[in-house]
């Protein structure tokens, strides 16, 4: 591994927060990367939504084909740029766990219930599973993974939150930034999800072709993919210029990122915390990578079947949430809790449910079916 002097590097990492003999086989982000696949929370991603309810069929993505996809693009940006492949796969691979079921909904949705207890997000979320809530090891709660993967993972937070996390959040009061690695999997993610959310509103046929003609970058690659293959169908269209356009916003990425980090005189992972954010898209490409987002906002997050699903999702996690607060001796939990202890268990039980387990349990507690 070619790593340039500001990437991450395991032999210099700050550490983890329990201190743990050194493997002789594998640096300490591998091991951060194999924590995390072999952890319950992963797995649970197979059957949570990215955007189609698991149940609405077998082609779409769940959040664990998501973070697959975010990692293997992370993995080629970080290669080109000479940063730590491992650890940069690691926060991807982790970027997810926290997320409730049925998607974004579901978050809004939780969020609301957890208004009063201080709010709910995914990302938080994530560090607590992989801080706390997992649990198979008996020296420690938690994985008790690397500081530098505990950052990546921590992709955004408030000055409130930041002060009850210790060092991991003192960067977000010290308006300081995180690894490289830990920028580019953000960027990773929204490159991932951007075009393979074009391809699953296609396969449901929600997005028509047509409307993808509409989207003048799409059509700019399209006409050049047909003009290439004159017999080439719909199908095949669609994805050649999925494909194409991904490899153009990943390149696009990678250059301009490297000309910036050429610009500075950087010695090592030090002065990227100290620096403004390095990696980025060039201006063209930002604006079509916001025309992109508005378009799926639009077409595909908008559209009333899509509504419904959320619709369905406030219905469950609302109804699930007030019957545990009633009722926590359902799922074990004593009465020795206060109202926000109470409300924070309840949250961690319903977060970590899949789609189908949510729906089961909505059935089961609030006697009613859901479509």
């Amino acid at each position: 591994m070619n790593l340039k002097p500001f990437a991450a590097d395991p032999q210099k990492s700050l550490g983890r927060q329990f201190k743990e003999a050194p493997s002789k086989l594998r640096n300490d982000f591998q091991r951060d990367r194999d924590r995390i696949i072999h952890s319950g929370a992963f797995r649970r991603l197979e059957y949570k939504t990215q955007v189609f309810v698991n149940h609405e069929g077998d082609m779409f993505r769940t959040r664990l084909t998501h973070s697959l996809e975010v990692a293997q693009v992370a993995r080629g940006i970080s290669r080109t740029l000479g940063l730590h492949e491992d650890l940069a796969e690691a926060i991807a691979l982790a970027h997810d766990l926290g997320h409730t079921p049925f998607g974004h909904a579901g978050q809004t949705a939780l969020n609301r219930c957890m208004k009063e207890y201080g709010g709910f997000e995914h990302n938080l979320q994530s560090l607590r599973i992989v801080d706390s809530l997992e649990n198979d090891y008996v020296d420690f709660k938690g994985l008790n993974l690397t500081f530098e993967t505990r950052e990546g993972i921590l992709k955004h937070c408030s000055n409130k939150n930041a002060l009850k996390l210790g060092e991991v959040g003192k960067r977000f009061i010290q308006k300081k930034q995180p690894s490289l690695e830990a920028q580019l999997v953000n960027f990773a993610d929204e490159i991932a999800y951007n075009h393979h959310d074009i391809d699953d509103g296609y396969r449901s046929g929600l997005v028509t072709f047509d409307q993808l003609k509409g989207l003048s970058f799409f059509n700019e690659i399209s006409v050049e993919v047909k003009s290439e293959s004159p017999s080439i169908n719909e199908k095949q269209c669609i994805k050649s210029t999925i494909r194409r356009m991904m490899n153009i916003f990943i390149m696009d990425l990678c250059q301009y990122s490297k000309a910036q980090i050429d610009r500075e005189n950087f010695n090592c992972i030090d002065d990227i915390r100290n620096a403004d954010p390095m990696i980025g898209l060039s201006e063209d490409m930002a604006k079509k990578q916001q025309s992109l987002k508005r378009f799926l906002r639009e077409a595909l997050y908008l559209h009333p079947r899509v509504q419904a699903m959320t619709d369905n999702a406030n219905d469950v996690i609302n109804s699930i949430f007030e019957k545990l607060m009633q009722n926590p001796g359902l799922i074990n939990i004593t009465n020795e809790q206060s109202q926000n202890e109470l409300a924070i268990l309840v949250s961690d039980y319903i977060a970590g449910m899949t789609d189908r387990f949510a729906l089961q349990t909505f059935k089961k507690l609030c006697q009613s079916k859901i479509s």
